[in-house]
């Protein structure tokens, strides 16, 4: 293996753990006082604490072991490697805060505005599942299924994957946070669902945005009479190259040249004023979730 490969796992390693710090500070600061489950195994061992006392960090370590011995044969080794440091850091981390007094830097929200623990928790959690996912690795818990699931489905998205099973946690969390009321009868609160299902939608929806990346651009295929004009401009103005190809009208049979351009989103209104300068041009528009290489850029 070369020095550079080394020094790549090696970073990845350190990653997994800053992210298990992290994902652990987040816990302990906004939800642990707040009564509700947050995603994944997570939140099945929060509810577990929460009934019983027995600690998180110690439920969530059983929990991903054997998971991440099935990744590591089921889903390929690298993965359950990087997953397994990220789970055993993150619950010794937790275990480590949980002996600490941050009593002063919790947010308890004391049942009145819960919503903006679990906004900032979702918003944490979901940066921490999208650089993880990103450096192949996972938080563990139902991140490990759902992979599994999408790597024998690849046209399932892993996070909605994650989404559906954790709606089934949310669900459970009505009976779990249930309370006696003075007679004795249990008082169902919709609450810790409603902030269950926001904290994983939130997730869902910031590690998506993090793994399609920020490299976002636009692709135009422009169909015209004109392109060595337009490709002039295009290369004065924007300072990118394009691709020409040659191309036939169906209906018209007549010959044109097609050129293809990428580039960055500040760009696009641009591109559009050197288009509509030209008749007997035709162009449409596909967004670029990310590009990678040296995106065509001239001077």
């Amino acid at each position: 293996m070369d020095k550079q490969k080394v020094r790549t796992r090696v970073l990845d390693c350190l990653f997994m753990l800053v992210l298990a710090f992290l994902f652990a500070l987040s816990y302990q600061l906004f939800i642990v006082k707040n009564q509700f489950a947050p995603s994944g195994f997570s939140g099945i061992a929060t509810m577990v604490e929460y009934k019983t006392g027995f600690s998180v960090g110690y439920l969530t370590l059983i929990l991903n072991v054997p998971l991440c011995i099935f990744a590591y044969f089921c889903i390929t080794k690298e993965f359950a490697v990087k997953t397994f440091i990220f789970s055993v850091a993150y619950s010794l981390f937790l275990l480590l805060l949980q002996s600490l007094d941050l009593s002063a830097f919790q947010y308890d929200a004391q049942g009145v505005d819960t919503i903006f623990p679990a906004l900032i928790a979702g918003s944490v959690s979901g940066f921490v599942y999208g650089i993880a996912f990103r450096r192949n690795s996972s938080t563990g818990g139902t991140d490990v299924i759902a992979k599994y699931v999408s790597k024998r489905a690849p046209q399932l998205n892993f996070f909605w994957i994650n989404f559906a099973i954790n709606a089934a946690i949310a669900v459970a969390s009505c009976f779990v946070y249930a309370k006696r009321g003075g007679d004795g009868a249990l008082i169902y609160d919709y609450k810790p669902v409603c902030l269950c299902m926001f904290y994983c939608f939130l997730s869902g929806f910031v590690g998506n945005a993090i793994i399609k990346g920020a490299k976002s651009a636009y692709k135009f295929f422009i169909v015209t009479a004109h392109a060595d004009e337009i490709a002039a401009e295009i290369l004065e103005k924007l300072h990118h190259g394009a691709t020409r190809l040659e191309g036939r009208g169906a209906y018209s049979n007549k010959e044109r040249d097609i050129i293809v351009c990428v580039i960055n989103r500040h760009q696009l209104v641009e591109l559009e004023d050197i288009i509509k300068k030209y008749d007997d041009t035709f162009t449409f528009i596909e967004t670029v979730n990310e590009t990678i290489g040296a995106f065509a850029h001239v001077r």
